[in-house]
């Protein structure tokens, strides 16, 4: 099974907040590899800068996260994995018309998830874990 995660769920296995002991309770049980994005490249990145931008925690602690992450990469716990824009484009321009208030970035995120035929969904976010139902996706944590 092909385990795809948000980027929030990616930002609380590196960086602690409140969803980190679902997080990484969920990783003890499955002991499987993760998907891992350019999108996702992208936007942990991005969350690990704002969350220093915005004083939630020091750049120290971003850099680690980023060199565990890169660590996870090398081990194989994560997974590069290629998307297919264009059929990730066009599926989630199909899925923005559900209308659940989902954001741009989620719908890209579950469109990401489908075009690479993953087959779970892992995110806390309430929009998106509905819209993955919603298209056939097993969703946890």
């Amino acid at each position: 099974m092909t385990h795809y995660p948000d980027s929030s769920f990616l930002v609380s296995c590196y960086i602690p907040d409140a969803n980190t002991p679902n997080a990484q309770a969920y990783l003890n049980r499955i002991q499987a590899p993760l998907v891992f994005t350019s999108l996702h490249a992208l936007e942990v990145r991005n969350a690990f800068k704002l969350g220093v931008f915005r004083g939630f925690f020091a750049d120290k602690d971003a850099a680690s996260a980023w060199s565990n992450l890169e660590a996870d990469l090398r081990s194989g716990r994560l997974v590069k994995t290629t998307v297919k824009w264009p059929v990730a484009f066009r599926v989630a321009a199909h899925l923005s018309e559900v209308k659940l208030g989902t954001r741009s970035l989620d719908i890209l995120h579950i469109a990401s998830a489908k075009a690479i035929r993953a087959a779970e969904l892992l995110s806390f976010d309430v929009r998106q874990r509905s819209l993955g139902q919603l298209v056939g996706l097993v969703v946890a944590p």
